[in-house]
């Protein structure tokens, strides 16, 4: 799959988005994005606030990064933790959605889970997300329930087969 990357005045064009493995160093960016993420304005806006994606959170965990080629520009993550098997986390840049960096990073995401494995990985959906993620194959399985103060909704739990 190759998303459609839309250029400042320069408009639409195909181009291959590089998937890499993140560093310490993007820390900041991958915190930003997730603070930032209109997906979490409103009532879901306190999860995040505070919310940090630390050097020792990359160095731990599988976390891979979408990056807009020719430039260094963060179209969005997701970390896999391995044991148990579990999408963590999984954003995608505001101006970067419905261009296909999702389904890119899950189609990234399977291929590592794959090349460990993993028969497949769980997914503990923010509620708008459900969607997506049934849309990209996953099933859900039931709901995990609210966990006030921390989390003060109940969630969708999914789990993505990997093939």
């Amino acid at each position: 799959m190759t998303p459609i990357i839309t250029r400042p005045g320069g408009g639409a064009r195909s181009e291959t988005v590089r998937i890499r493995r993140a560093t310490a160093r993007d820390a900041k960016r991958l915190t930003r994005l997730v603070r930032t993420s209109r997906a979490y304005e409103g009532p879901y806006a306190a999860m995040v606030a505070g919310y940090r994606v630390g050097p020792d959170y990359i160095e731990t965990h599988q976390v891979f990064a979408a990056i807009e080629p020719g430039t260094d520009r963060l179209l969005g993550f997701y970390s896999l933790i391995l044991a148990p098997p579990e999408l963590d986390l999984m954003f995608v840049a505001d101006d970067a959605q419905g261009l296909g960096i999702g389904r890119l990073l899950i189609g990234h995401l399977r291929d590592e889970a794959q090349r460990v494995g993993l028969p497949g990985v769980r997914i503990v959906s923010h509620p708008p997300a459900e969607g997506f993620y049934r849309s990209v194959g996953a099933r859900r399985t039931g709901t995990l329930a609210a966990n006030p103060p921390a989390v003060m909704w109940d969630r969708p739990e999914l789990v993505l087969p990997i093939a």
